[in-house]
């Protein structure tokens, strides 16, 4: 590591993983009463550092604890939830202005259904405006900053969840994934972060039920965790058109059985796709390194990604428009420019650059799926580039090539969310500055299962912490 890891001051129950934390509340030698207490504490005592967790329901939290099964997968574990996804009765905004004060009535499915499998939410984590963007700050609550380095990002739009996790404020929270919005914050905060296939979570995308590039998923501070959440997220439910039920096997079963023998082919930059920092590149190719072991093969290859940045971002433009369209004038006129910009490009799509992108997706896919019949994951990076100043709201530049918008140079992100693939951000490193750095595995159609268990495989190589940590506070209020 570059630098020593830092200590941890916060409640006791706070530092355990989420398996044992479920372990114990099943075994009723602790209440969630109690977690939801230590929770709250370390909220509070975190909050001024981090701004992470930005809505309290302490008191709905309390009353669902009441309720609570404890044979329950879940068994009445506090858990965050991002200001994206509504929670009946707690202030929901989206990071929007116009939506500062909104209270739903009802709860998105994924919340209900985590609520039915023994979740109890202690609270909102903060978003960029309508999750747009890759720096996690909006004009309700302000910036959300890194738990390794208060004066950097914790990257977005999951950021909130990632940071509050880094720091021990809960043990596992939600997030969701377009371009990355839940991984490169897992990247960034040194926790891990899954964007499953579509389908394989519930989600209430509302207005636009059958995208396949907007999911949500499980973060947390280690693969298991993450395993035991997503187990309690996945299903079939007739709310959401793409869903499909659960294996019968779970995920935590199989991420915890022996791997057998592990191929991974590394691509350090997927055939150019976009620029990586040299120290970046160098701290990508030593894991890989350390991760070579007589059962585990890493093989230097890149599958053809011809096209793209063009799909995604065609894809992508297409998803913002029909969102747009769907909501209401008073919400769209506050929107930030750089959103704005989003929506108009995506409002000026032919049928053609569809037609082309939807060509180009299938030949991607196709390519994709043979490629992953060879290995188990193609491992690549997150991002070129590490946590920047939280005042920048995306870089300049990567390695000395300009970027020419705010998701340029989110592009190795691309790749899974234009073919519908699972991808997992891993914590691997550390730079010179001491931040955390994650490495991407992508695993093949539906496969979050053997993603699972070569990532925890991976993890015990990695060696990196898995204990929350206390924020590092290098900036000035």
């Amino acid at each position: 590591m570059a630098a020593a890891d830092p200590a941890f001051g916060g409640p006791d129950l706070c530092r355990l993983t989420a398996c044992a934390a479920v372990d114990l509340l099943r075994r009723r030698q602790v209440s969630p009463a109690e977690l939801i207490d230590a929770s709250l504490a370390r909220i509070a005592q975190t909050s001024p550092a981090i701004n992470a967790t930005v809505t309290l329901c302490a008191d709905r939290a309390r009353a669902a604890s009441q309720a609570v099964d404890a044979s329950s997968p879940l068994a009445g574990l506090p858990i965050g939830v991002k200001d994206l996804t509504p929670v009946a009765g707690v202030r929901t905004t989206w990071g929007s202005p116009a939506l500062a004060d909104f209270v739903p009535e009802a709860s998105d499915p994924l919340v209900l259904r985590l609520e039915a499998q023994g979740g109890i939410v202690i609270g909102k984590t903060n978003t960029p405006e309508m999750g747009a963007g890759a720096n996690t700050f909006n004009p309700v609550f302000g910036m959300t900053r890194n738990p390794w380095d208060t004066r950097m990002n914790a990257a977005g739009s999951s950021g909130g969840a990632a940071a509050g996790l880094a720091a021990g404020e809960v043990w596992l929270s939600t997030g969701s994934d377009v371009g990355g919005s839940l991984r490169t914050p897992a990247s960034f905060c040194g926790i891990v972060g899954l964007r499953p296939t579509p389908g394989r979570v519930i989600s209430g995308n509302g207005h636009d039920g059958f995208n396949l590039f907007s999911v949500e998923g499980p973060m947390a501070r280690t693969v298991e965790d993450c395993a035991l959440f997503l187990d309690a997220m996945a299903g079939w439910d007739a709310s959401s058109p793409i869903s499909f039920p659960a294996p019968e096997t779970g995920f935590l079963e199989t991420c915890r059985a022996d791997t057998g023998a592990i191929r991974i082919a590394f691509s350090p930059d997927l055939g150019g796709l976009a620029p990586v920092e040299p120290e970046m590149a160098a701290i990508l190719a030593d894991a890989l390194r350390r991760m070579q072991a007589p059962d585990v093969d890493v093989t230097e290859e890149t599958p053809d990604v011809t096209g793209l940045s063009e799909t995604f971002r065609t894809f992508r433009g297409l998803g913002m428009w029909t969102g747009f369209r769907a909501t209401p004038k008073r919400v769209s006129d506050a929107y930030k420019a750089t959103l704005k910009q989003n929506i108009a490009e995506g409002g000026r799509l032919t049928v053609d650059q569809i037609a082309d992108a939807q060509r180009n997706r299938s030949r991607l896919y196709e390519t994709m799926q043979r490629f992953l019949t060879r290995f188990d994951v193609l491992a690549c990076p997150i991002s070129g580039i590490g946590p920047l100043p939280v005042e920048i709201e995306y870089p300049p530049s990567v390695a000395g090539v300009a970027s020419r918008d705010y998701i340029d140079w989110l592009s190795f992100a691309f790749l899974a969310t234009t073919c519908g693939l699972p991808a997992l951000s891993l914590p691997v490193g550390r730079d010179a500055r001491g931040l955390p750095v994650g490495l991407q595995l992508i695993g093949p159609p539906r496969g979050e299962a053997r993603l699972l268990q070569v990532a925890r495989r991976l993890e015990q190589a990695a060696g990196f912490p898995r204990t929350p940590i206390d924020p590092v506070v290098t900036h000035t209020a």
